[in-house]
């Protein structure tokens, strides 16, 4: 090949690299000011809470999609009714939505989120300086939110399962007379388990110890016998790992179990009352069948489909889309392979509730696109007999093109093929 044609095959070459590298300048990764098809679409959309249409949607296919594990085959026989989790969410009426933020599994994100991020006919009023929002019903001076950022720490500090189920109809109300039942709908998010108990040591370790949560059980709240403190002093600054693993009261162990599960069913916080065996069973079969029968929970690994599934549940839409953030203080400590195991042995219930919500989590995200897609297609379809019929006479006919599958929106994944039959 001679110098002149090779410069000839170098120039688009390095003219595309030169697009490139100015699209990274322009547009970085994480961006929101570059989805320029998106912000059309946005403008035109109404700010009234409405059922999702496909026009609408800001996502697009493979943003959903790229960050899916391997397919791999369930492990769980879950039926359409578990996989289904759409609710009539009535705004204007008595429903409300109940937050059981547990900690370091991205709660506090998804809480704002609530207030801030919502599309409403009546926003939940957040003023500057102050860390509770007002979040009322159109048109009445009730709550529809019960969460940190809405109603505050109303039924302890991070309530569990346990205290909320008792204490969230009592306090609301307290507030609120109403001659109505209340339908309330229970959401949380989860987390990786080894990736939250390290989040966890190192807000402890730098002050944090949540000693005013009142852990109510059954009326009253532990005795130091039956939950001893790990530390003496105000806090526990400074602890290392090892020393926080080697407290075997620590809350940090299992606590996403605990607090999804009904306590009262193993004696609350005393240990005495049935063997470790038998009391773990139980705790960890509680915490999936709550889990399983709430309304709506997220994964904080899972951002994308966390939104995609609240926003299908409930049929509210957020504002802007939520973002993924991998580089956390948890996922910079670096760990032998040891220390994991150890970490993994402590929180041997989480990780079990952790792969039965991942499993459920990504068989529901499967379902419900798999059953927009066809209502999409559905849809179409209709409109091409429409035209067929009647409305394709005026132009003369004959200029319909035969329907295949690529005019329809695909899925690339099928969640028929890890639902388990019934």
């Amino acid at each position: 090949m001679d110098d002149r044609s090779s410069k000839l095959i170098l120039v688009p070459i390095l003219a595309v690299l030169f697009v490139m590298i100015g699209y990274q300048y322009i547009c970085p990764a994480g961006s929101n000011s570059c989805h320029f098809k998106t912000e059309e679409k946005l403008r035109g959309v109404s700010l009234l809470s409405s059922s999702y249409q496909d026009s609408d949607d800001f996502y697009r296919d493979q943003d959903l999609e790229d960050d899916s594990p391997a397919k791999l085959p369930s492990k769980f026989n879950f039926t359409e009714r578990d996989l289904d989790r759409h609710v009539e969410f009535n705004i204007k009426g008595d429903d409300v939505i109940v937050f059981l933020h547990i900690q370091k599994t991205g709660g506090t994100t998804f809480g704002r989120h609530l207030v801030r991020n919502i599309r409403l006919e009546q926003p939940c009023d957040c003023k500057p300086g102050q860390k509770k929002c007002t979040c009322h019903r159109p048109g009445k001076e009730e709550s529809w939110l019960f969460s940190r950022f809405s109603t505050g720490w109303s039924c302890g500090l991070h309530a569990d399962w346990t205290e909320l189920t008792n204490c969230v109809p009592v306090i609301m109300d307290k507030k609120e007379a109403q001659r109505n039942k209340r339908n309330f709908y229970y959401i949380t998010m989860l987390r990786d388990p080894v990736s939250r108990y390290l989040s966890e040591w190192k807000h402890v370790q730098r002050g944090a110890t949540w000693k005013t949560a009142l852990h109510m059980c059954d009326g009253r709240s532990p005795t130091q016998d039956e939950l001893p403190t790990c530390y003496s002093g105000d806090d526990w600054s400074g602890v290392t790992l090892t020393e926080f693993m080697n407290c075997p009261s620590n809350l940090a162990n299992n606590r996403q179990v605990r607090m999804l599960a009904d306590l009262s069913l193993v004696g609350c916080y005393n240990l005495s009352s049935m063997n470790e065996s038998q009391r773990n069973q139980i705790l960890l079969g509680s915490a999936m069948s709550n889990l399983k029968n709430m309304a709506f929970y997220g994964l904080t690994e899972f951002q994308r489909k966390t939104q995609y599934l609240f926003e299908r549940t409930f049929s509210l839409r957020f504002i802007s889309a939520f973002t993924q953030i991998n580089s956390t203080r948890a996922a910079n400590v670096d760990l032998s392979e040891l220390v994991r195991r150890r970490i993994e042995e402590l929180n041997f219930l989480d990780v079990q509730l952790y792969e039965y919500a991942k499993d459920l989590f990504l068989q529901r995200f499967q379902f419900t696109r798999q059953r927009e897609h066809q209502e999409v297609r559905l849809k179409r379809r209709e409109e091409r007999r429409w035209l067929r019929e009647g409305g394709g006479n005026r132009g003369g006919g004959g200029g319909l093109e035969k329907e295949t599958d690529s005019d329809f929106p695909t899925t690339t994944e099928d969640y028929t093929s890890q639902v388990a039959h019934w």
